[in-house]
């Protein structure tokens, strides 16, 4: 019953109770004074109960809210991709010797022309002494039939000499030239060896870890290190046959002309989640589509000028394969996923939160694609959704209806998000 008409009935009561104990006796003189006490306490409390009642109701959660915003987003397609050197570079001896010192730091960064490897010079000089004494003997031996043939030509002229004797001279001479060019081969050659007792590097890049130690015997099949160009460096990766048809036009463009250009655009995504900052491109294509996997293999070229990324390393490419024209937008924050099924918190003009279920596309970024369920212009809680869950499980019937929100504007909207 109402606390107004509680409190008069109670009244009431009190009322008669006092008059039916209301009688001329001493006797009874004390029940008047507990009568009172206890009708004026009942009073109070009814008292206390209205304001109670009375009180006031809890103010609406506070809320961030963010705009659904609308706008083109390209389109990236991901594949797995591996890093690998522009050029690399086994590090074999061209001569056999034993390894005497190793002049780079393992890992380090070399150029071109920079000396990695001594070997054991000494039986190659050996060749080179020897290859210039017998140089040197033919020459002698050149200047001396050289004046055998001086010496008898006139005298063969004057019949002194026979013919014969002057053509022997002449023909030891031509043998002695022919020999001094023999002779000079064997001693370049010795030199070339000689030369390559050390091993210099052929590019510019990395030197990796050494193979062999000091003291090793090496030959010409000892792989000693590699050297790996990577400024630019590599990225290969697989793509769908129907991924590179759509794209075939704009490739052939580049192959006909035969210039480096920036026909696809690659973004690199390293091994930790983070992107690479440098843009690549597309720079080869194989010859062919694999049989087994109806895919192809492209080549991607990106910057490398602090050598960050290195051979072998695996990651993910994304190449934009199109362009999602009017795309609706929600930071990602706003989407509440549960078991597969995705639903936002729309906040209404007159500012009352109302559970809505979506179908979302793509991530872009911090943002979500929404294809279905919500509007552009339209706005969804981004921050304080477990408010508005907690409102609504204390009272499920103003859920339907909507639950009154305070809303706010989110410092950073979707806006940012066609990346």
């Amino acid at each position: 019953m109402p606390a107004k008409e509680s409190s008069a009935h109670c009244a009431a009561v009190v009322n008669i109770r006092f008059r039916a104990a209301h009688r001329p006796h001493a006797r009874h003189a004390w029940l008047y004074k507990v009568l009172i006490v206890a009708g004026t306490t009942v009073l109070f409390l009814l008292s206390s109960c209205e304001g109670k009642k009375q009180a006031s109701k809890p103010k609406p959660p506070e809320v961030q809210v963010a705009d659904v915003i609308q706008q083109d987003v390209p389109i990236y397609e991901e594949w797995v991709a591996q890093l690998t050197g522009a050029v690399n570079a086994d590090i074999t001896p061209k001569v056999q010797g034993y390894l005497l010192k190793q002049d780079y730091q393992n890992g380090s960064l070399v150029k071109k022309g920079q000396l990695l490897f001594e070997l054991d010079p000494r039986q190659y000089q050996a060749e080179v002494d020897k290859a210039k004494a017998a140089l040197e003997r033919t020459q002698a031996q050149v200047e001396r039939f050289q004046n055998d043939v001086t010496r008898d030509t006139p005298l063969t002229k004057q019949n002194a000499v026979p013919q014969k004797t002057l053509d022997n001279d002449l023909a030891s001479l031509w043998a002695a030239q022919a020999q001094i060019r023999s002779d000079q081969a064997v001693l370049d050659n010795a030199n070339l060896n000689l030369a390559w007792s050390k091993v210099n590097c052929p590019i510019d890049g990395i030197a990796g870890y050494s193979n062999s130690q000091i003291g090793d015997l090496v030959g010409t099949a000892t792989k000693m290190t590699t050297v790996s160009q990577v400024n630019p460096i590599w990225v290969n990766f697989n793509v769908a046959e129907s991924v590179y048809l759509a794209n075939a036009s704009r490739l052939s463009k580049y192959f006909r002309s035969g210039k480096i250009a920036a026909v696809l655009p690659v973004r690199f995504i390293q091994a930790s989640g983070e992107s690479y900052p440098h843009e690549g491109r597309v720079i080869q294509i194989n010859r062919q589509i694999s049989v087994g996997t109806g895919t192809i293999q492209l080549t991607a070229q990106f910057p490398n000028p602090d050598a960050i990324l290195r051979p072998g390393g695996f990651g993910s490419v994304q190449l934009q394969v199109g362009n999602n024209r009017n795309a609706l937008l929600v930071p990602q924050a706003a989407v509440i996923e549960v078991q597969g099924q995705y639903q936002v918190i729309v906040v209404t003009s007159d500012s009352k939160a109302q559970f809505r279920p979506v179908k979302v596309g793509k991530r872009v970024g911090t943002n979500w694609i929404i294809t279905e369920g919500l509007r552009p212009g339209e706005r969804v809680v981004a921050e304080g959704i477990m408010k508005v869950q907690q409102a609504a499980a204390a009272s499920p019937q103003s859920a339907e209806a909507g639950i009154p929100v305070s809303p706010k504007p989110q410092a950073t909207s979707a806006s940012g998000a066609g990346s």
